[in-house]
């Protein structure tokens, strides 16, 4: 073990992912440097609106551990994404439960570093180019976890816990992966147990429905890990689709489940999401998502001409859905997703509303 780590690892894990210098993983798991972190942090109600430029610039550093929030494409703060590539950052480290997205920023050199948990976007299928990044050297992955595992290990940050003791990974050869996760014996039923380490990011995005300009936030539907990531980073920005009166929050406190206390800058990004999906507001952008995984993902050469097009060639937003719309017939597509998203939730009348489209569906031929 590196004599300059500053904690004790599961020693067949760094073996297995031939982890030499350990002190690459110190900061994750070091709840000392995030309590006096969380002491400096500023608490004033005050006005943390700024651009979304700003808001990377200012809050992600290079080599910084970011989150993978949301779930996969359902709220998860893809436009961000973009920016963190377009201002070129680098050596970041990713974490998150699933992690879809760190895949294209790996690609891009952005990201460096893997917790991994699953790559993919369900029937759009796995992420053959993760695969690549790392087989390539491109991504180098520190963990596997499953989707329940880091979940704990998140909670245990929220809560001020070192540590949480679980039945998760039991059974599994991802505890032969994972340096942080030791079993030990349960002292009460003398049954094994996973010890899931407190995990502390640096900085975690949000992207949440509503927000004030301080930062307390609404979030509509599942909060998947999101809750505790606002408590466990030691950065957090939030981005909303739109911002509301402080009023607002507190005659319908229902929902606000992160507060401004632990929020450094707030962003109004409509369409933060795209091309992922955002409950209450719009539907998913099903065919970006299939170009990518069926047809961009096969070679790097596809996979950067993609990236350098929807990313690099859209300044924000509103230049991804301009491009969004000339490919899919026009500005009625972005009115169908609000359409598909509440006809789905049930907010408008389903009946007549179709679900239909024409799948991206790769030939023998390399084409569509």
């Amino acid at each position: 073990m590196c004599v300059s780590s500053k904690f004790q690892y599961n020693e067949k894990a760094l073996e297995n992912l031939r982890i030499k210098d350990t002190s690459i993983l110190d900061h994750l798991i070091d709840h000392q440097s995030f309590r006096e972190n969380s002491l400096k942090k500023n608490r004033r109600k005050e006005d943390k609106r700024m651009s979304l430029k700003d808001a990377i610039a200012k809050y992600v550093d290079d080599g910084d551990i970011c989150t993978d929030a949301g779930f996969a494409y359902v709220r998860t703060p893809i436009q961000a994404y973009f920016e963190i590539m377009r201002q070129g950052k680098k050596n970041l480290h990713f974490i998150g439960s699933p992690n879809t997205n760190q895949s294209y920023l790996m690609f891009k050199g952005c990201a460096k570093y893997s917790h991994n948990s699953y790559v993919g976007a369900e029937m759009r299928g796995t992420d053959r180019l993760y695969v690549r990044n790392i087989k390539q050297g491109r991504g180098i992955v520190l963990s596997e976890w499953g989707h329940g595992s880091m979940g704990q290990g998140f909670k245990a940050a929220q809560y001020g816990m070192p540590f949480v003791a679980s039945k998760q990974l039991l059974g599994s050869e991802m505890l032969d992966y994972n340096p942080y996760v030791k079993v030990d014996t349960d002292p009460f039923t003398g049954q094994p147990v996973t010890l899931i380490p407190a995990l502390h990011p640096d900085v975690t995005i949000i992207h949440c429905q509503q927000a004030d300009m301080f930062g307390n936030a609404k979030i509509f539907g599942p909060a998947v890990n999101d809750i505790a990531l606002a408590h466990s980073a030691r950065k957090v920005i939030i981005t909303c689709e739109e911002v509301v009166p402080e009023l607002q929050l507190r005659f319908d406190p229902a929902f606000t489940v992160i507060p401004f206390v632990v929020v450094d800058a707030v962003v109004e990004l409509p369409f933060g999401a795209l091309p992922g999906a955002c409950p209450g507001y719009y539907y998913w952008y099903r065919e970006w998502w299939e170009w990518i995984f069926r047809i961009a993902s096969k070679t790097d050469e596809a996979m950067d001409h993609y990236l350098q097009y929807w990313v690099y060639g859209s300044d924000d937003q509103w230049g991804f859905i301009d491009k969004m719309s000339q490919h899919m017939g026009g500005s009625s597509y972005l009115h169908n997703l609000k359409r598909l998203e509440r006809a789905e939730e049930y907010l408008i009348e389903d009946k007549g509303v179709s679900f239909d489209y024409q799948m991206v569906i790769p030939t023998s031929e390399g084409g569509v």
